[in-house]
């Protein structure tokens, strides 16, 4: 065995499971792995996460200068390789009667836990097997308003921060679709000028929407996070994953993460429906928004999450030989430009109108070899 196999055996011994049938799960976008364990009848669910593999994100207080001397993680306050983020984000789910996997056992230092096993029920496969959209999507959609009845919290059990999803956080995510999209689709390299003028269009947007209240943000959530779980209650029929990035931010960014979802088509119209029933458990909960804002605060989160996503997408393509991300950009752009139509945005629309044409927004590969 290698020596990272010799370690999750001695994690799964500490921890009982020694003699556990051991099962690779796929990978996906990130340095993170999964390992299904089945011993004696018993199932669960082995993460490893190298603790080495990513930088990590920067403590509360760090400038933006400092943010970025460190890297990327920290400028977007991403959690980097750090299990002990995820166990404590799952503890602060379950105490809200959500269902974030149980942590049976775990090694922070060396990155294993030995988590529940939610099943393979992934919201994506159950719809696209016929499941009921209204029912998932519901769900997903009630369980946010149920993170969203309080504020966020300052840090997570036991000692976690739960940083500020802030401008510079949000705009750097912006900047992806500069550095990473910008080659591919036109062939060159952004401006210094053309930068420049992106990022003071985003931040003048960001304003208004960071002045509002701030709640725990799950960042990733759609239907490759969530697990329909049919045998249990309420909101926590919606099984969460892939929640250790979370940060402190607006309360718009999950739910477009949900109806805008870069990997399935969502009906704008179950969109609209789910928008209203989160206003109205908002406002059953005692915490009503005025709809008009919260729109116009959705319009600039939707563009913001979709410009970030074309730019990692594009990233995932070049720098890491992923092409097949790339067929998910024809479905981000859709997203993006209905979302830049909304009047809020209009000097972005015509940012993006003059400097990224709509003939090559979408998929490179479908006009010939990409940069």
């Amino acid at each position: 065995m290698t020596e990272r196999a010799d370690a999750m055996h001695d994690f799964l011994s500490s921890a009982g499971w020694g003699d556990a049938e051991l099962r690779p799960l796929p990978g996906d976008a990130s340095t993170r792995h999964y390992v299904r364990a089945e011993m004696n009848g018993r199932k669960a669910m082995v993460m490893d996460q190298p603790q080495g593999a990513e930088t990590p994100a920067c403590l509360p207080g760090a400038t933006e200068e400092q943010r970025r001397t460190m890297g990327y993680n920290a400028i977007a306050r991403l959690a980097g390789a750090d299990v002990g983020r995820f166990v404590a984000t799952a503890d602060f789910l379950r105490a809200r009667g959500l269902s974030a996997p149980q942590v049976y056992a775990a090694d922070t230092k060396n990155g294993f836990a030995l988590i529940e096993d939610l099943g393979d029920g992934l919201y994506a496969d159950v719809l696209t097997n016929g499941g009921d959209e209204h029912a998932l999507y519901g769900t997903a959609i009630d369980a946010l308003a149920r993170i969203h009845a309080e504020g966020a919290p300052t840090v997570l059990p036991a000692d976690k921060p739960l940083h500020a999803y802030d401008d510079v956080a949000l705009v750097a995510e912006t900047d992806l679709m500069t550095q990473w999209f910008m080659p591919v689709a036109l062939g060159r390299d952004a401006s210094e000028a053309e930068v420049s003028e992106h990022r003071a269009l985003w931040r003048d947007l960001l304003a208004p929407v960071l002045a509002s209240p701030s709640v725990f943000v799950h960042r990733d959530y759609h239907a490759q996070n969530l697990i329909w779980l049919p045998e249990r209650a309420g909101v926590a029929r919606a099984g969460m994953i892939d929640f250790q990035d979370a940060v402190a931010g607006t309360r718009s960014y999950d739910l477009i993460s949900l109806v805008e979802d870069a990997r399935r088509d969502v009906d704008p119209v179950l969109a609209e429906a789910m928008t209203k029933r989160y206003l109205g458990a908002m406002h059953a909960q005692g915490r009503p928004m005025e709809e008009d804002v919260y729109r116009a605060e959705m319009a600039v989160m939707a563009a913001q999450r979709n410009a970030k996503i074309a730019g990692i997408f594009a990233r995932l393509y070049k720098r890491d030989g992923k092409p097949r991300y790339l067929s998910y950009l024809p479905r981000v752009w859709g997203y993006l430009n209905r979302d830049l139509e909304h009047p809020a945005l209009g000097p972005l629309k015509a940012w993006y109108d003059r400097v990224i044409p709509r003939e090559v927004r979408g998929n490179p590969m479908e006009r010939g070899n990409p940069a």
